[in-house]
């Protein structure tokens, strides 16, 4: 088991950006427990294409400001967060105190292709539209500063184990 000094490890990053398998696997390695902020907020309150649908975005960014509150007193957890999660300034500084973390990003078109490889995948309320690449376009260049405020990890030039690697020698230096 590797052994780090952080309290935790935080995951940000565009939606397909690999948030979720990098995490796991940095988990496991690490010998930590994992947490997809998506996923509580779905055990809680249902799936998030109906909360958006029903109780719309804001209740939704509610719910992240809740869950980012609670996972931020965790140790030794890898925390996989929503795509828009630490773009709000209360969740950033709540997990940024709570731990290191990482924006792991991809081009427009690695995304595309992960997106539409995860057929099994959530449903993604903010890619509903005619024109998915387009709007992964434009919310890329939309969040572009905001995650250019973490550490950032490249995940379309290898394999997600190598990505986890990455970050955890990053860890270790």
């Amino acid at each position: 088991m590797t052994r780090v000094a952080e309290r935790n490890v935080v995951l940000t990053g565009f939606m397909g950006s690999g948030k979720t398998t990098v995490g796991r696997l940095i988990a496991r390695e690490l010998g930590w427990t994992f947490v997809d902020t998506d996923d509580v907020i779905v055990a809680r309150h249902g799936p998030i294409d109906a909360i958006f649908a029903e109780q719309g975005e804001d209740a939704f960014r509610a719910f992240e400001r809740e869950v980012a509150a609670e996972v931020a007193r965790s140790q030794h957890h890898v925390i996989a967060t929503g795509g828009r999660m630490l773009l709000d300034p209360a969740n950033a500084a709540v997990l940024t105190a709570a731990g290191r973390v990482f924006c792991l990003i991809a081009n427009a078109e690695e995304i595309i292709g992960r997106l539409q490889a995860d057929v099994d995948g959530p449903v993604r309320p903010l890619l509903s539209g005619d024109d998915p690449a387009a709007a992964v376009a434009r919310l890329l260049d939309e969040r572009a500063a905001g995650y250019g405020q973490f550490e950032q990890v490249r995940t379309d030039g290898g394999t997600p184990h190598d990505v986890a690697t990455d970050i955890i020698k990053r860890l270790e230096a």
